[in-house]
């Protein structure tokens, strides 16, 4: 939970910022900000990526899992689930103005900033990668990385949308967190050689994240997800079928 409890410290620290004081930065200093946050992030990336002890499965890990992924258009159906709960807390709002008490623009205002922040905060490949290494091995290298980001991009939701981005702290640390303790159950049955390939195929997906902050390309990280559960698994069968796990 470390990771978590970090993340909404920087959402908190960033959405305050913005409130108060995010309208006089000017844009392109939000530009370099993420662009050098893009970088680190590659740096991360490459950094993780070579945990592995045998690339191919890495490799084949990515492929399944990306199949996977594509098949099931991940991706596409987080993006949906994003639409089906901004329209359902739209309609609690349009239902609580009808009763009446404050303006409907404000409440409208504040239920756009907390749904748009609840999204981007909580709904992502890096979300589930950090929640899961922070469960599972205590690693929070890539929820703090995500908490910077999550704090700039905190401060420039609150300076357009306004205080409804702090109420998003309450999904992070419902849905972050829930992921995390779930992962912590499965701590037991884990080798090293499954964390490092699960690192690894983790550390990709990360560097795909990368490229879309640095706008080199946009690739659907959300789809490679799948591999970071058949890295693992690929390693327990090979541990099964008494197959070398290390590359002669």
């Amino acid at each position: 939970m470390t990771g978590t409890i970090l993340n909404a410290i920087t959402v908190f620290i960033g959405g305050a910022i913005g409130v108060f004081l995010g309208h006089r930065f000017p844009q392109r200093m939000h530009e370099t900000i993420f662009a050098t946050l893009g970088l680190f992030t590659l740096f991360i990336g490459m950094d993780s990526a070579l945990a592995t002890g045998n690339p191919l499965i890495v490799l084949g890990s990515l492929l399944l899992g990306a199949l996977l992924g594509e098949a099931l258009d991940i991706d596409a159906r987080l993006e949906s689930f994003g639409g089906w709960l901004q329209q359902r807390l739209s309609r609690v709002s349009n239902s609580v103005s009808a009763v009446g008490g404050g303006s409907t623009g404000d409440r409208d205002r504040f239920v756009q900033a907390f749904v748009t922040a609840s999204i981007v905060f909580c709904v992502g490949p890096l979300t589930i990668q950090g929640a899961i290494e922070d469960g599972l091995m205590g690693d929070y290298t890539k929820l703090a990385i995500k908490s910077m980001l999550d704090g700039f991009a905190a401060l420039a939701f609150a300076a357009t949308l306004g205080p409804g981005v702090l109420a998003s702290i309450i999904v992070i640390l419902g849905f972050q967190g829930g992921l995390a303790l779930l992962a912590n159950f499965g701590a037991a049955f884990f080798t090293e050689p499954m964390i490092a390939e699960m690192t690894a195929a983790g550390g990709v997906v990360l560097l795909s994240i990368s490229f879309r902050l640095l706008d080199i390309k946009e690739i659907r990280s959300a789809n490679l997800l799948p591999a970071l559960f058949i890295a693992p698994l690929a390693v327990a069968l090979m541990d099964l079928l008494g197959i070398n796990y290390y590359p002669l």
